[in-house]
């Protein structure tokens, strides 16, 4: 893949067109990245010309260009927020130093860990998405899925740009990797669990871009804190374009719920069965859908307890969302914080060292971000007459990481004996027959301005466009 332009190609700040040896790797993977996105990337429009965000640059006129462009032609650049030349350590034992141009050798393979774990997520959820092209409910959320699967490639570049740059050999293997990995594939799965499971439908994908995506703002935040300069910057620039896919979660599922209420309202019905035979998704359902994918990405943050997390902090290799508004000594050698555990049969809470429980920290920091977003939905609801209100489950419920791993809790933080579990589980995970409904609402829209009967239109277009606006040109 001789004679790219790398400015025009693959933009960038990265001096990518004076680094013979970096262009060298990428001209290896490059080729590889489009096959993977041939073959695994969104199903049936390579063709289409899709209304896209690009960044071209990281100043705030650059990195949200609007064009007409087909995704393979999608220029993918490798952008890191502005250099600060007066940046210290400002967390661990490194507190006042310089933070780290280079991977210092007594870290690389943990900082490789890191970045090859937050990689492998961001192809992973495109596989996940693949196939919702073929039955979006209208162009606009059509080209938002397209937004959100263009930018998860663009963050895999970001990724693979850190590796190939500061990891030698080493680092240019575990990008051939992340290229090999399937989510969901028995052989060679993502590595972790939330990014194997199925995006079925519209609603799965608008619960995983406001809840699992929201576990990338937390996480991206907290190595946006990072003593190894690149890795910090390179994830502060990708927060920017993370913002949007929460909000492509948060406005899906708050439009679901206003054709809900309104067809709840016109019918003056609350029964499940009949707003069903309406076509439209029943309250009872979007909240065993909440409960599901809630306890899912809760589980990504990690184990309660982990002397990995300590050994990161300490170490000054990922810190606590929004470090420096915290007025702790940003060391924590005597900090303690509150973990669950079962004893006798209940839930209580006991102090551990707060450097072992810093997944649970930031698992914290995320659960009152969500519940707040929750709160929103329930705006919606409040505002049509409609008196149920949406919750999130106890964060003890349906964990499959950690001391409450397998405990059988239920939504009200209650413990359960298994016997109890399995004759409510119905009633607070989704059901076969919930997915087969709500798939059966599936199908695609695609006139400009149409919307399918089960969600609502957006108050307002994509970059000050009309709702039926030509979002995607299929050809």
């Amino acid at each position: 893949m001789s004679g790219i332009n790398y400015s025009e190609k693959i933009p960038n700040n990265v001096n990518l067109s004076g680094d013979r040896t970096l262009q060298r790797a990428l001209e290896h993977w490059q080729p590889n990245y489009l096959q993977w996105w041939r073959d695994m990337g969104p199903e049936a429009s390579q063709n289409f010309d899709v209304y896209l965000r690009t960044a071209v640059s990281v100043q705030p006129d650059g990195w949200a260009n609007f064009d007409h462009v087909k995704m393979p032609d999608y220029r993918w650049g490798i952008f890191l927020a502005p250099q600060d030349g007066l940046r210290k350590a400002h967390f661990g034992e490194n507190i006042g130093r310089d933070v780290w141009q280079e991977a210092p050798g007594e870290h690389r393979a943990n900082l490789r860990r890191i970045i090859v774990t937050q990689g492998d997520t961001e192809p992973a959820s495109v596989e996940q998405q693949r196939h919702l092209g073929l039955t979006a409910p209208s162009q606009y959320d059509l080209r938002n899925l397209f937004q959100v699967n263009v930018e998860e490639g663009r963050h895999l570049w970001a990724m693979v740009y850190l590796l190939h740059r500061y990891f030698g050999r080493d680092g240019r293997e575990e990008a051939d990797a992340l290229l090999q990995r399937n989510s969901g594939s028995e052989d060679s799965p993502r590595i972790l669990g939330a990014f194997n499971e199925k995006t079925p439908d519209w609603l799965a994908f608008y619960m995983f871009t406001y809840f699992t995506d929201r576990d990338g703002k937390f996480q991206l935040s907290a190595l946006a804190e990072s003593q190894f300069d690149p890795l910090a910057r390179t994830t502060k620039f990708m927060l920017t374009e993370e913002a949007h896919h929460m909000f492509v979660g948060e406005s899906g599922v708050s439009r679901v719920l206003q054709r809900t209420a309104q067809v709840m309202n016109e019918l003056k019905t609350e029964d499940p069965g009949s707003l069903r035979a309406a076509g439209v998704i029943d309250l009872q359902t979007i909240q065993r859908y909440i409960n599901f994918h809630y306890s899912v990405t809760i589980d990504l943050f990690g184990a309660d307890q982990s002397s990995n997390a300590a050994i990161f902090y300490s170490s000054g290799l990922k810190g606590r969302y929004e470090e420096g508004k915290r007025t702790d000594d940003h060391q924590l050698k005597n900090d303690t914080y509150r973990v669950l555990e079962v004893v006798n049969g209940e839930l209580r809470e006991i102090e551990v060292p707060m450097l072992n429980a810093l997944n649970e920290v930031l698992r914290d920091d995320f659960i009152r971000d969500t519940v707040a977003g929750v709160g929103r939905w329930n705006k919606v609801l409040e505002k049509q007459g409609i008196a149920f209100r949406l919750t999130v489950p106890h964060k003890a419920f349906n964990r499959k990481i950690g001391t409450l791993a397998g405990i059988r809790v239920a939504p009200d933080g209650t413990v359960l004996s298994e016997e109890q579990w399995k004759a409510n589980e119905n009633a607070w995970l989704p059901t076969p027959e919930d997915r087969e409904f709500v798939g059966s609402l599936m199908g695609r829209v695609v006139e400009p301005g149409k919307f399918a009967n089960w969600i609502a239109p957006p108050a307002i277009g994509i970059n000050r466009q009309p709702v039926n606006f030509e979002y995607v040109r299929f050809n």
